[in-house]
């Protein structure tokens, strides 16, 4: 970390002038999820070029999570959190639908509980809804 910045300082690994980012990521997880798509490399143009954006809301159900040990059994809380990079998306059968490309790939914004289900008695949380969205380079600013 840079002292004065407080950010990640880059590292040219392979002396070619261009520092590399460092990311380790756990393997992947196929999780069952409703996509909505919001917008799919919408143009933007920025003095630097265009910065195409997109955004994928994802709806997990917690059923599935729990299922797969994607949620803190001492907390309760989704293991899905801001940071996680969304790879691609596959049907039911397993099949590629679209794989997604990184730079500048998508990434989780935000991960929250929104649906308690439809018991006045006993409310159970049951749904998950995850925002991905590219991250911004220095290049873009909103205009």
């Amino acid at each position: 970390m840079d002292e004065d910045f407080r950010e990640p300082i880059l590292v040219d690994a392979n002396d070619d002038g261009v520092g590399e980012r460092v990311r380790s990521e756990l393997p992947a997880v196929r999780v069952p999820c409703q996509i909505e798509p919001a917008a799919v490399e919408e143009q933007r143009m920025y003095p630097a070029g265009d910065a195409p954006r997109s955004k994928l809301t994802l709806v997990f159900h917690y059923r599935d999570l729990e299922r797969m040990a994607l949620v803190d059994p001492s907390t309760g809380e989704a293991l899905l959190r801001p940071g996680d990079r969304l790879a691609a998306l596959y049907d039911r059968a397993g099949q590629l639908v679209q794989a997604i490309r990184t730079p500048p790939g998508l990434y989780a914004t935000e991960a929250r509980p929104i649906g308690f289900g439809l018991s006045r008695w006993r409310p159970r949380r049951n749904l998950l809804l995850a925002t991905f969205e590219e991250r911004r380079t220095a290049t873009q600013r909103e205009v």
